[in-house]
Order: C-alpha cells, then structure tokens, then sequence
C-alpha cells in the first residue's frame, strides 16, 4: 500500500474510535432512545430491563464459549484426521461415553438457560405491589392513556410532525409525542392493555415492556424507572398503513413533579365521562391521511 493509502486507513479508523467515543454522550442526551452507531441494548432504564441484560450477558456467554469450542474442535479435526497422516481412514462406528456426554452437556446447557429465563418472564408477568395504574389502548393509529388512579383523566398520543420540532429535537422525528405518557420515578406501575379495532404493541425498550393490546382482551404488565428520562418505544406490531404513527414516550420526573402534573392533566384532559370504547364490530375506520388524523383529534 501507498503512504497515502494508509494515510487514508487511519484517518478512517480514527473516524469511526471517534464515532464510537462520542456514543456515550450521545446516548446520555437521548435517554431510552435509539442512536448512531448503537449496537447492544439500550441502557436499562429500570429492574425490568436490568434483569433482560443480566439474561442476555449469561446466554451471550454460553453462546461465546460453545461458539469458540466447536470451533476449535473443528480445527483440531482438520489438523488431526487429515488425509496426510490418516491414510487408511478409521472404522469407528460409535463411542458409548461420548455420545452420552454430547447429550448431556446441551441438556445441562438448556437447563443453566432456561431456568433464568422463567425468572425473568414471571419477573416481568406478576406486577409487584403497584402504586398507580395505566390504561393504555391501542388504536388506528394513535395511544389512548388514562389514569383510573389519579382523577380517570384520559388522553389521546400522536407523534410531532417534523416541521414542527425545533431543529435540535429533530433526531427524535417518529419518537417525540405531543401528550408524553408520565409517571414518578421509583414508583411501580401497572400497566393495562386493551385493544380496540386491530392487534397492536406496547414497547418500551429501555423499561423491558413489550405488551400486545389486543381487542376483546385485558393485559397486564408492569414497569418502573428508577431514574428521571424520557423513555422512547414504538408499537412494534404492524398494524395497518400507519403503523410508524404510534411511538410512545414515557417521562419519568420526581413524585413532587408527577403530582404536579396530575393536578395539571386533571384540568386539562377532564374525560371522565367519555363513553367506552365502541367493540370492534362498529368502529369507525381510522381516516388514512395520518394529518387529518392528528388534525381531527386536536
């Protein structure tokens, strides 16, 4: 290679150590967030999402190891048994102790594997003492929220437009919301999802929850955020032409701050008297154009 070719190696190198350098901050700025150049999980929000990293650290591992040991065993077969040394091939036909030990060891494998994942999926289904309830519902192509807890107030979610986030807000274009999802830090929170004309998806990735909203049916979660933050997720089940207008943002802030907010939202969406639902079978279709939508609701 010419000076200049690997003049321009480093600079491409140093390019992307940078990139990755500054992956962190970026990070930090968009909480619960995706980011360039991310890789892994995004950073736990609360012990939901903490107790899936601990999971995926402990397969991850066991993946590494088995990965490295057939590949080794591999390659020392091939260096072995290799035609040079091995003439005459070998004639045999089974290995007793062998073939028990590479039945035993996987079924040992799955066992370490599955055992934890148990923990985790009954961690993440029996909702611990909650301090305050969420409803949340699906719909074609927005999230109904309400507090039964705090005062039945009730609110309809829709993405920012574009042109309408200042311009260092644009990187959260599909993610920002105008009516965030808002709950205290440290506090446990059920949540309760119910569908109303399609099958949707609850995800939060950064608190661990991912909950189908299915008409007809109730389900129940949880989720808690130990930290103050904006929590982005998307529905993550494709639900008709504008499935990408349903993004969630949930804002963790202070007890102090959320009971002030309460206060607020109490006057603001005073709903309590909205009528249920219609079922599925005398919805109004959703209108198509994604503006009328956000238009009409407002």
């Amino acid at each position: 290679m010419r000076l200049s070719d690997w003049k321009r190696l480093g600079a491409a190198i140093g390019g992307l150590v940078a990139a990755a350098a500054a992956t962190p901050a970026m990070a930090e700025g968009m909480v619960g967030a995706p980011h360039a150049w991310g890789m892994g999980l995004q950073q736990a929000g609360g012990p939901i999402k903490e107790a899936i990293h601990h999971f995926n650290d402990l397969v991850f591992a066991i993946i590494v190891v088995i990965t490295i040991f057939v590949a080794g065993l591999l390659a020392w077969c091939m260096w072995r048994f290799r035609a040079s040394v091995n003439p005459v091939p070998s004639t045999t036909s089974h290995h007793t102790m062998l073939e028990v030990a590479w039945t035993v060891v996987p079924v040992v494998i799955l066992l370490v594997i599955a055992i934890p994942s148990f923990r985790l999926i009954y961690f993440e289904d029996r909702t611990p003492d909650a301090d305050i309830t969420i409803n949340v519902q699906g719909r074609q192509w927005y999230w109904h929220y309400a507090y039964p807890d705090n005062g039945n107030f009730a609110f309809d979610s829709y993405p920012i437009p574009e042109d309408q986030l200042p311009p260092e807000r644009r990187h959260l274009y599909r993610l920002a919301v105008d009516n965030e999802l808002v709950i205290p830090i440290g506090a446990n929170v059920r949540v309760v999802t119910q569908g109303y004309d399609v099958i949707h998806s609850f995800f939060v990735p950064a608190l661990g929850v991912q909950r189908y909203s299915i008409p007809g049916r109730t389900i129940e979660t949880w989720m808690r955020a130990d930290h103050e933050g904006v929590f982005y997720g998307q529905c993550n089940q494709i639900c008709g032409t504008n499935h990408w207008f349903m993004p969630i943002a949930v804002r963790a802030v202070s007890r102090e701050d959320f009971d002030k907010w309460v206060a607020e939202a109490r006057t603001r969406f005073a709903r309590a008297d909205e009528p249920a639902a219609p079922a599925v079978s005398t919805a109004t279709p959703a209108p198509t154009d994604t503006v009328q939508i956000a238009e009409a609701r407002r």
